[in-house]
């Protein structure tokens, strides 16, 4: 099949799908005439590769998750150990987006949003907020 069906097929679009092919996560066949000729099974690869990131594993994850998903005589662990970094991850940029969250909410609280051009929430941004580090870090 062609590249527009793989993409309906996999739910990718077909700029992702030939990306994924330029840095090597796929390979499909040619046909005579020199065009991807996409098999079930490159399509099945293709659909493993959204669930990846969507599940937000980066490229190289996904092309050592490819490995071992096409490695019958993978451990289980080595998938595990993948999966468990790739959440100790998440963890951390959930930390990073609640402190985000709550700095945020105190420079809105600061800021009394009326006409007056003083505003807590550019002085903080521009680093002359008197003290900011210390109160809103």
């Amino acid at each position: 099949m062609n590249v527009g069906d793989a993409a309906h097929r996999s739910g990718l679009p077909a700029k992702t799908i030939r990306y994924y092919e330029e840095i090597g996560l796929i390979a499909p066949a040619r046909a005579a005439n020199g065009y991807r000729d996409y098999s079930g099974d490159d399509v099945h690869r293709l659909a493993f590769l959204r669930r990846a990131r969507n599940l937000g594993f980066s490229i190289d994850d996904c092309r050592q998750l490819m490995a071992l998903y096409r490695d019958r005589g993978r451990a289980s662990a080595d998938v595990r150990e993948i999966a468990a970094a790739h959440v100790t991850a998440i963890e951390e940029k959930v930390r990073e987006l609640q402190s985000m969250r709550s700095t945020l909410q105190k420079l809105i609280h600061a800021c009394h949003g009326d006409d007056r051009p003083d505003c807590p929430i550019l002085d903080d941004m521009a680093g002359t907020a008197a003290g900011a580090d210390q109160a809103f870090g």
